[in-house]
């Protein structure tokens, strides 16, 4: 009897949220969304097809990069199916383990970006802290070993959540904020008592992402500390906080839109659809693209190669 008032998650489908009110202009739309998602795939494949030919970028700076680039194609690789079909198919049912399993890769690269943003910060500070140990410090088996365990924890933490998102019965017609799927909209439907998931994830959003930013600020106020000293030791601190400016950019990037959704899905309840929609996309789309514009803008081994690449395939 159980089964047939609380549907299984197993036969549950949930409904993609799209653009209200803007349905006659989705082809339009999806033009501009793929667009992006072009941008952003083609703009990190680059980086990491240099970073992966250039011996000379074979250092930690780069192979910190190189994280974030795959990190960035694997947000996009795992939501563009979802988000332009229901732009340009109007495929806006998606199966519960389908969901699930995105939203879980969703929130895994998400966790994994903030934790690569953390150790780039603490790359740059032992760069400029301590220059003539820095390849002993950050050698490539300890920055290997240092990709593995941000891995590990963006993953494996996780995964107590989304196991009991999986066991959930959801009430009738779940339809969700967006064109792809996140644990705060899924769990709105949840025909069960959700006080550990909601509990769980507060908490490892704060240990994760809250102190990857709390690191961050004191990796840089450390930075801070001491380009001052080479300062006043004759020394001119704008070439090493120069080094710095790309990393900065690609931090706000990452979060002001997730600081704003997470606004959005705790406090918003009375929020337009719009605004929902809006920020939900920006989220997922924004650090993607801006990423490569600013590496390639603001590194100089990086846009030098990207041009000789293009100069090479134009002459092709």
């Amino acid at each position: 009897m159980a089964s047939a008032t609380l549907p299984n998650v197993s036969l549950a489908v949930f409904a993609l949220g799209g653009f209200p009110g803007l349905e006659t202009a989705y082809g339009w739309i999806g033009i501009t969304v793929f667009c992006v998602y072009l941008v952003a795939v083609l703009g990190n494949c680059s980086i990491l097809y240099i970073i992966w030919v250039e011996p000379s970028l074979h250092r930690p700076m780069y192979q910190f990069l190189a994280m974030l680039a795959a990190t960035d194609l694997g947000l996009c690789v795992i939501t563009m199916p979802t988000v332009l079909g229901v732009l340009w198919f109007r495929l806006r049912q998606i199966g519960s383990q389908a969901c699930i399993a995105q939203a879980f890769f969703l929130h895994a690269f998400s966790l994994m970006e903030s934790a690569v943003l953390f150790a780039m910060a603490v790359d740059r500070f032992v760069a400029i802290r301590y220059p003539l140990r820095y390849s002993e410090l950050l050698s490539t088996p300890r920055v290997m070993r240092i990709g593995l365990a941000l891995f590990l924890r963006s993953t494996l933490t996780l995964l107590p959540a989304f196991y009991f998102l999986a066991k959930f019965p959801y009430c009738p017609d779940p339809t969700l904020s967006h064109s792809y799927c996140l644990h705060q909209d899924l769990i709105r439907w949840a025909c069960s008592d959700t006080t550990f998931n909601n509990f769980y994830v507060l908490v490892l959003i704060f240990l994760s992402m809250g102190s990857d930013l709390l690191f961050i600020l004191l990796s840089y106020s450390l930075i801070l500390r001491a380009v001052l000293g080479m300062a006043s030791s004759g020394c001119s601190p704008l070439k090493a906080l120069s080094t710095c400016a790309s990393h900065l950019c690609a931090v706000l990037v990452f979060c002001a839109p997730a600081l704003g959704l997470s606004i959005i899905h705790r406090f918003g309840q009375h929020a337009p659809p719009f605004v929902y929609v809006l920020m939900g996309n920006v989220y997922i789309l924004f650090p993607p693209f801006m990423n490569p514009i600013i590496y390639s803008m603001k590194t100089k081994e990086i846009s030098g190669r990207l041009l000789q690449m293009f100069r090479n395939l134009w002459k092709m």
